[in-house]
């Protein structure tokens, strides 16, 4: 991997650069969609393509559990096995364990824990999360990480923090494929002191890029955006940073202007599944009568597949049908609005003028309701055992 800095904004902390990987060469900042399960959920490969995005993710837990890292191995890894031909990011699945709540059992070898398909016992360690990836083959891999809740106390972030630390060395220790980038995850909660600590500790480890882990679960978002600022200052300006699990438009803004390079999130196309759509006045739901009629797409200037060959009026019927292609025109834009969104975001660092498209795309745009994103977010969380 090579990491290359190409411009920096003055006023903040966004810089664009280009990342070289061994399926392709990728421009940063950039959005990532998230394929669980080795599909982003209702889209073909040539449709991702299509919507310009050049890094998919793949989760270590869910294809530990099925198909099994051994039958992907012996199909010819996961770029072959989901038809993929550009570069994959694989989580470590620390993340998706530590979610299981009562269902896992941690020492400081591992994690001990039930399999939400079946209920049957299984077990990551640092060692086997490095070995599933390495069978699995994507061109960046995630260190095994604990990964506490947000409002756990103190002391309870600062152990997650030691062990992750030691998990990553054991993770460094086990690589053995060098055609892979392994990752570092930066924990400590909202503790700036432990993200200080955690940052530190694994910029002594030289990892080829950074990613920062155990944000965006239920805090509030200014809260996020202290915290991640108190940990990008401790990160190397020349090696990528990753932010985990962030996708709302105004989010996207948010970390690149404090430095970051990277993010993903299930969020365009969770929502999509619902029926909001991205707009640069903010999330619109395509269910309501307003667009029962509407003879325009939904977002006017948008160049995806959804905007440039349907109504609004179109989509809205499909959704109130409840027809399948609903939920893939809604995915679609979403993931074009927010890969879109990066690519200008990047156009506008490179010309110099990013604080300003910020602060005009912010003007423009309405956030949802915190308290409103928190509950959606809480029930989403019950509805899938987390």
């Amino acid at each position: 991997m090579q990491f290359e800095i190409v411009a920096r904004c003055p006023d903040t902390g966004a810089r664009a650069g280009r990342l070289t990987l061994p399926h392709g060469e990728v421009l940063t900042p950039l959005f990532m969609p998230v394929g669980t399960q080795a599909t982003v959920k209702s889209l073909a490969p040539a449709e991702l393509e299509a919507l310009g995005a050049h890094v998919v993710l793949a989760n270590t837990y869910h294809l530990a559990l099925r198909p099994g890292p051994d039958v992907v191995a012996a199909l010819g890894g996961l770029h072959k096995f989901m038809g993929w031909p550009h570069n994959l990011l694989t989580d470590s699945g620390g993340f998706q364990v530590f979610s299981l709540g009562h269902l896992r059992r941690v020492d400081a070898d591992g994690v001990s824990f039930r399999s939400h398909i079946d209920g049957s016992e299984q077990r990551l360690t640092p060692e086997s999360a490095v070995a599933i990836q390495e069978q699995l083959g994507a061109d960046i891999i995630m260190a095994f990480d604990e990964c506490a809740p947000s409002d756990a106390d103190e002391e309870h972030h600062r152990q997650a923090m030691v062990r992750t630390s030691r998990w990553a060395a054991r993770c460094r220790q086990a690589q053995t494929r060098r055609d892979q980038s392994l990752f570092g995850i930066v924990q400590g909660g909202l503790f700036p002191y432990l993200r200080r600590q955690s940052a530190e500790t694994l910029v002594a480890m030289d990892f080829p890029g950074y990613a920062v882990g155990g944000l965006s679960l239920g805090e509030p978002k200014a809260q996020m955006w202290r915290v991640l600022e108190a940990t990008t200052c401790h990160l190397p300006l020349d090696k990528p940073r990753y932010l985990m699990g962030v996708g709302s438009p105004e989010d996207l803004f948010e970390a690149v202007a404090r430095g970051v390079d990277m993010m993903d999130a299930v969020l365009p196309t969770r929502v999509a599944r619902n029926g909001a759509f991205f707009t640069r006045r903010g999330r619109r739901n395509i269910r309501n009568a307003a667009f029962r009629t509407m003879d325009a797409p939904v977002e006017e200037g948008c160049d995806c597949y959804t905007c440039t060959h349907f109504s609004a009026a179109y989509v809205h019927h499909l959704f109130r049908c409840e027809e399948l292609l609903a939920y893939r025109l809604a995915s679609i834009h979403n993931l074009r609005f927010a890969v879109s969104l990066m690519e200008e975001v990047r156009r506008a660092i490179v010309a110099g003028r990013f604080a300003q498209l910020r602060e005009e795309f912010l003007a423009g745009y309405q956030a949802t309701d915190e308290g409103v994103r928190l509950e959606q977010k809480r029930r989403w969380e019950a509805s899938h055992g987390r």
